[in-house]
């Protein structure tokens, strides 16, 4: 039986237009003892390829991290699907705050080591154990404490478009950096301060505040669903965002808009902009910030020399 995807980014597209069917693009994550993710692995293959699921999803003993898109017309069965497994039953899905059919254009479904990499070799720390979770009205009415430090969880590339006003945000590139980092910057307030920590939508959150109540903070909260539901909460109950600028997302959108503010740079040009692209030069491929005057000049390349190599 096959296992996994065969068709290119083109031939998907085109099959996409073709079905004209609307897809919703969502995200979960749920920490959990999976005793045979191998198994588990193909189960959801054989089932969400059958649904026309496209994403990227991983696998671990700790766990499940998914973010895919499908056909909005196959939502329920999809969430009946996930009900049959205990540990995923009544789960929340993150729905993307703007939709795109093409976020996604195969389905990858691995098997890891963990769901999301975090550097740590401690047998006695429980990702189970986690802060306590603010919804979006709780989060913002925390953060004007005079006690709460703010942190942003994700990576340079994602606080640089949009973040918490007032927020911590480290010159990270990986979630494994971040854990020493900003132990270090808060190890004096594990009693005197509340931690409020943040990311895309949750699941960094759920295994930072875990740690850090490991390693002896005694008030640590998280936003529940991150950025994603956050959005959505504070359109729905109609409250000021405190978030502003754009969500950085891990698919073809690179972004998500939650405020009008542009709060980041073109990387070449220095104008206000906060679209990211990949270089065109496929040898080089570097995500970085462009304008759409710079796209056109540098024919979407980041430097000179993949300009160049590009019109080789």
């Amino acid at each position: 039986m096959q296992l996994y995807n065969t068709l290119s980014a083109e031939e998907r597209e085109k099959l996409i237009d073709e079905a004209g069917l609307d897809r919703i693009t969502l995200s979960f994550y749920r920490y959990a003892k999976i005793e045979d993710p191998k198994r588990f692995r193909d189960e959801l293959f054989v089932k969400w390829n059958s649904l026309d699921v496209l994403g990227r999803i991983y696998v671990a003993k700790e766990g499940i991290n998914a973010q895919l898109s499908l056909p909005a017309v196959s939502l329920e069965e999809f969430r009946s699907f996930l009900d049959s497994y205990p540990f995923l039953k009544d789960i929340r899905l993150n729905i993307a705050v703007e939709q795109d059919n093409k976020s996604f254009l195969k389905l990858t479904i691995k098997v890891r080591e963990k769901i999301v990499s975090d550097g740590l070799d401690d047998d006695t720390f429980d990702p189970s154990n986690y802060g306590i979770h603010l919804n979006a009205d709780e989060f913002n009415q925390l953060m004007e404490e005079p006690d709460a430090i703010v942190i942003d969880m994700r990576n340079y590339y994602e606080s640089e478009i949009g973040h918490f006003t007032n927020a911590v945000t480290p010159e990270v590139k990986t979630f494994r950096e971040s854990l020493p980092i900003i132990y270090d910057q808060l190890a004096t307030h594990k009693e005197d301060k509340k931690i409020l920590m943040y990311c895309t939508g949750g699941i960094r959150c759920e295994k930072a505040s875990a740690y850090f109540k490991h390693r002896g903070f005694k008030q640590v909260y998280q936003l529940e669903g991150g950025i994603i539901n956050y959005a959505h909460q504070i359109k729905s109950l109609g409250l000021a965002s405190k978030f502003v600028g754009k969500n950085f997302v891990f698919d073809n959108r690179l972004g998500e808009r939650i405020t009008e503010d542009v709060i980041a740079h073109c990387h070449q040009c220095g104008k206000p902009c906060d679209t990211h692209t990949n270089c065109e030069n496929d040898a080089c491929h570097k995500l970085f910030i462009q304008c759409d005057d710079c796209a056109e000049e540098m024919k979407g390349c980041c430097c000179s020399s993949c300009k160049e190599a590009l019109s080789v």
